[in-house]
């Protein structure tokens, strides 16, 4: 499936839903580069963002990484494409989803966090992503409410399956299906 075409400010301003979306993996020794969204979605997220007026998936993952944490990308990776049932902030159509490129990026320099998007950056190892898995897991099966999933948040639910699928955590299938639904 390629991008819709970009809708993102119709004369107002607002950024509309474009439903496509890039997802970056930034690894180094110390991990996986994940943060807290400052807006929603609640989770626990590597970079990601809309694809809008970027020129297409690689073009926006650059744009993301170096908006989110400042880093420069020296080569990208596809991983994985796949449409996704999430929910997005932006005014959309009818329409609920994301098209999604996930992209591993080699990148350069300092990591300079944006105030206005990014919250806490941290370096997680596959056990840590693991068990903020179970706690997304845990939100999805009703053991966590909204307020406190948003308060002490897990992985953001829609990268559960993407990182499943990437085995970087594992969860059983029917697990998985439950996090599926709060997308």
């Amino acid at each position: 499936m390629t991008a819709q075409p970009p809708t993102s400010s119709r004369g107002s301003g607002t950024k509309y839903c474009d439903h496509a979306a890039v997802g970056v993996l930034i690894s180094s020794l110390d991990g996986l580069l994940v943060f807290e969204r400052v807006r929603p979605p609640a989770g626990i997220a590597p970079v990601a963002g809309h694809v809008d007026l970027h020129g297409g998936p690689e073009q926006a993952a650059h744009v993301e990484v170096a908006e989110e944490v400042g880093l420069t990308v020296t080569s990208l990776h596809l991983l994985l494409t796949a449409w996704r049932p999430n929910h997005c902030r932006r005014p959309t159509s009818d329409r609920v989803g994301h098209q999604w490129w996930i992209y591993r990026a080699q990148t350069s320099g300092p990591i300079r966090p944006s105030a206005q998007e990014v919250r806490a950056p941290r370096w997680l190892h596959q056990d840590q992503l693991q068990q903020y898995a179970h706690r997304t897991a845990a939100y999805a099966e009703g053991q966590l409410s909204e307020e406190q999933f948003t308060a002490e948040p897990g992985l953001e639910p829609v990268w559960v399956r993407f990182l499943h699928e990437l085995h970087l955590v594992t969860l059983p299938d029917d697990t998985l299906s439950l996090i599926d639904q709060v997308l």
